[in-house]
């Protein structure tokens, strides 16, 4: 089977210092993150066979903590390491991460960044 399961995670609303500017870096900011993570689906993922499966609460958990326990200049290094945090399982062959940033800009709702990862081929499983 070279179907891909995708995990989702939406709206996973975290707190962090994130900017250069003296009162970003002082106070924390509400960061919004959505992600997305490919990997092949087989059979005993199909058969319930959790050693099988991606686990998306550690994933997850992983974000939180790297999110909620650091300093970022630019919402560019922090969506970088996000998205390596996804990537990191060796099954994963596809990952995506927006996060915004709500209020960082005046008349706007929100400014957001996007960045993919796509494995090699036959660098993944």
């Amino acid at each position: 089977m070279n179907n891909n399961a995708i995990i989702t995670i939406t709206n996973l609303r975290l707190r962090t210092f994130i900017g250069f500017n003296e009162e970003e870096k002082s106070k924390q900011q509400d960061i919004i993150i959505n992600a997305e993570v490919h990997y092949p689906v087989n059979q005993m993922c199909l058969n319930d066979s959790v050693e099988n499966a991606l686990n998306y609460k550690m994933i997850c958990k992983a974000i939180i903590s790297h999110v909620e326990n650091g300093n970022f200049l630019l919402l560019e290094r922090l969506t970088s390491d996000v998205l390596g945090l996804c990537a990191d399982h060796p099954s994963v062959n596809f990952a995506k991460v927006t996060i915004d940033k709500p209020h960082a800009l005046r008349f706007a709702d929100s400014v957001s960044l996007t960045l993919c990862y796509q494995a090699e081929s036959g660098d993944r499983a």
